[in-house]
């Protein structure tokens, strides 16, 4: 019996007790992925992917063991750890619900975003971040002082430990590189589906899905990729001689947020009037239709990105999830449609009535080659309607007025709207509208808050045919509103719901009446050949790949007026999106040398 009780059960049982924690840690990850589904969670963990289930908790330990030897100690160091699993997992299950996409290592640079997490979630679950994080960060330096007082042979201890865990973490980091032996072993019964992350989450565990989504290289190298490659593709594209435009109109993008139709959705009856009734008066007279859009619910970012440089998301490794903060700082220049205008003479500025950190745009932009940004502590106009927590589209238009009023070179200007930002409810007193198959308070504020947009759009445009400079307008909603009912994804699965509204505008009215589907990576080379615009080789090469495929994204394909999963591509087709393959990887991950043969200018 004394033998019995001089084992080491204190120690044994603080081993039982860690374990223990990292088991529940990675089961409250596999909750929040599955809608707090114990069932689901339970049968992932312990019987469809239990191997993977266990990996994730040997990455968790890992964590958790450079965590309390930072702090050096098992006690805090487990609080540490559990208020970064809780605050991570709920990240996590309000990423999901809103936006259908999972937590990525990269939206954890996010976590000081205060002002954009508070608009996100609400003011509750806000505080209740910020009492998170304030504890989290108060048990940091409470320990780490504590822990300088430990004697010397804890220390040396701790150091190893943290040594080793820190090693470890560094390897786990290169997940993705050729070789990594972590890698190999989920890939031994995992099966990635990089087209859709959410399923790669689901079917990887939610650590899994994460560490496939660490740092890895833009895009695949091209197997004909070469110097030579690339001066033959920017040569076919570059055939006639190169003068200057006698021409240079103003142009103004305008990405309006969530902005889309409603009445596209199936299952949706809207009664009360049509809230794009003023949208449609202008889009129905001009170049216009549907944009396909990347995600549902979000991804504002990539819009941006490809609306403004040319390149397609879908030709990125599916770890490329965000090119604002993965792949654009690590440049001094990159090619956009900014950089072409400033080698014209344009004046270039940014509109954002928002904050400048949102998605690093204030890096992203001045590293696009922006002259200014304006964002809500630098607009004139800052006008809001009833509670609505955003500047209104109608204060961003007159700022966009203001510059060119006042400015005699041509004018680029890029707006990235917030009116129509969630949260919707309890923004407008009056709701008209209401709607038979989802009426939510959500859904009727959002159809109150497109209807404004359209309203303000139309009021802008009509405006700009007084002015006596030629402008362009390219307008569109970055994505679909995440506030659908499972029942109306459900039966929109698809294109539907990633399909918004866009339109081109010229205030002299020379644009084609034409209504189409496209991509927002055309945008830029759609509107100089409409506008009659002098084109780079760069947009020469997209007007031509567009005339074969209008419009794609992962999974959802446009190709003769039918939406595929897959391309369809002949030979001649193949090689034209072979080529666009080529310039993409030459600028994002490959040597540049299409910058050497002018193909942007």
């Amino acid at each position: 019996m004394q033998k019995v009780r001089k084992l080491p059960w204190r120690q044994f049982l603080k081993i039982i007790g860690v374990l223990g924690l990292i088991i529940v840690s990675n089961l409250f990850f596999q909750l929040t992925q599955n809608e707090f589904s114990f069932d689901l969670a339970f049968k992932f963990a312990f019987s469809w992917h239990t191997e993977k289930f266990f990996l994730g908790c040997f990455v968790l330990f890992i964590f958790y063991g450079w965590v309390s030897s930072l702090l050096g100690s098992l006690k805090t160091g487990s609080i540490f750890y559990a208020l970064a699993v809780i605050g991570v997992g709920i990240a996590n299950y309000l990423k999901m619900n809103y936006r259908m996409e999972p937590i990525y290592p990269d939206d954890l640079k996010m976590i000081t975003e205060f002002g954009m997490i508070r608009d996100m979630v609400g003011t509750r679950l806000f505080i209740l971040f910020l009492l998170l994080l304030a504890s989290g960060i108060f048990l940091l330096i409470f320990s780490v002082k504590k822990s300088l007082k430990l004697e010397k042979k804890r220390q040396r201890t701790r150091l190893i430990l943290f040594v080793l865990t820190s090693g470890i973490l560094i390897y786990i980091g290169s997940f993705n590189q050729q070789g990594n032996l972590l890698r190999k072993a989920y890939d031994k019964t995992a099966l990635w589906i990089p087209y859709s992350q959410k399923m790669n989450y689901y079917n990887t565990g939610f650590m899994g899905g994460f560490l496939y989504n660490l740092p890895v290289e833009a895009m695949e190298k091209p197997e004909n990729y070469s110097a030579a490659a690339v001066k033959k593709v920017t040569k076919e594209y570059q055939t006639e001689t190169r003068r200057e435009a006698a021409e240079k109109p103003n142009i103004v993008y305008v990405m309006s947020e969530s902005f889309s139709d409603p009445s596209r959705l199936k299952g949706l009856e809207i009664y009360g009037g049509d809230p794009l009734q003023e949208y449609r008066a202008v889009a129905d007279k001009t170049y216009s239709g549907q944009m396909l859009s990347q995600n549902y619910g979000g991804g504002t970012a990539n819009i941006e990105f490809e609306a403004l440089t040319g390149f397609s998301m879908e030709l990125f490794n599916a770890q490329m999830t965000t090119p604002y903060t993965m792949l654009v700082p690590e440049f001094e220049s990159f090619p956009s449609l900014v950089g072409t205008l400033k080698a014209r003479g344009y004046e270039t500025t940014a509109i954002h009535p928002y904050n400048t950190s949102m998605y690093k745009r204030k890096d992203v932009y001045q590293t696009f080659g922006f002259d200014q940004f304006l964002d809500e502590s630098t607009m004139k106009h800052t006008d809001k309607i009833e509670s609505n927590p955003y500047i209104s589209d109608k204060a961003a238009y007159q700022e966009i007025f203001d510059q060119l009023e006042k400015n005699k070179k041509p004018q680029f200007l890029h707006l990235v709207t917030m009116q129509t930002h969630m949260p919707y409810e309890n923004k407008y007193d009056d709701l008209p509208y209401v709607v038979q198959g989802d009426n939510s308070l959500a859904l009727r504020s959002y159809l109150q808050d497109i209807a404004y947009s359209s309203e303000a759009l139309k009021g802008f445009l009509e405006k700009l045919d007084e002015l006596p400079e030629r402008t362009l307008v390219v307008f569109w909603g970055d994505h679909l509103p995440g506030i659908y009912s499972d029942a109306i994804q459900e039966e929109n699965q698809g294109y539907p719901l990633h399909e918004t509204e866009f339109l081109m505008y010229d205030n002299r009215h020379r644009l084609n009446n034409q209504q189409v589907t496209t991509s927002p990576f055309y945008f830029a080379a759609d509107l100089f050949q409409q506008g009659r615009l002098q084109m780079t080789g760069f947009q020469k090469l997209l007007t031509t790949l567009q005339k074969e495929l209008p419009a794609f994204e992962k999974s959802m394909y446009y190709q003769s007026g039918q939406w595929f999963k897959e391309a369809r591509l002949n030979k001649k087709q193949e090689k034209i999106y072979q080529d666009y393959q080529i310039i993409q990887y030459d600028i994002t991950a490959g040597k540049q040398y299409s910058l050497q043969e002018n193909f942007f200018e």
